[in-house]
């Protein structure tokens, strides 16, 4: 999907303040939680720096001393809030449009099909196995998510 600037999650960014719930779910200086568009999968969330950035190597400290944290919150969200299992974290960044890092924050349902497992679950992207999530149930799963990130004991900074 080409973009006005050829990178997606930065026309994202330039939009934030008007951006639906699904681009926003939660966010601090440095980076930003959104659901994950062309997914058949209701939850699969990618965290993305706030700045363009594309690769590993280049997050400054700051961004990196947060990464961790964020992975670990947003997998406890996601379990409480889809009863995912467990929850895999992917970094490629290799589509274009998409070089730009981020995450991929992807649960794990206990009845994923085995051939569905594993980095095969990108098989429910960009509608390979079944429907896209609308945008009206990313949104009611990002307020869910918000609701459950903003009780979290845990401060992001």
């Amino acid at each position: 999907m080409m973009t006005s600037t050829g990178c997606y999650p930065c026309d994202q960014e330039a939009r934030f303040d008007v951006s639906p719930p699904r681009e926003r779910i939660a966010f601090d200086d440095h980076w930003r939680v959104a659901h994950a568009i062309n997914s058949a999968l209701p939850g699969w969330l990618v965290l993305v720096p706030r700045r363009h950035v594309t690769t590993v190597a280049a997050l400054t400290d700051a961004e990196a001393s947060s990464l961790g944290l964020w992975q670990a919150r947003l997998s406890r969200a996601l379990h409480e809030v889809t009863g995912c299992v467990k929850t895999y974290v992917v970094q490629f960044a290799e589509l274009e449009g998409f070089e730009h890092v981020h995450f991929h924050i992807v649960p794990r349902m206990g009845d994923l099909p085995g051939e569905l497992r594993g980095p095969r679950v990108f098989g429910l992207m960009n509608g390979t196995c079944g429907e896209h999530v609308t945008t009206e149930q990313m949104d009611e799963t990002a307020a869910e998510l918000g609701r459950v990130l903003q009780g979290s004991t845990v401060e992001i900074s």
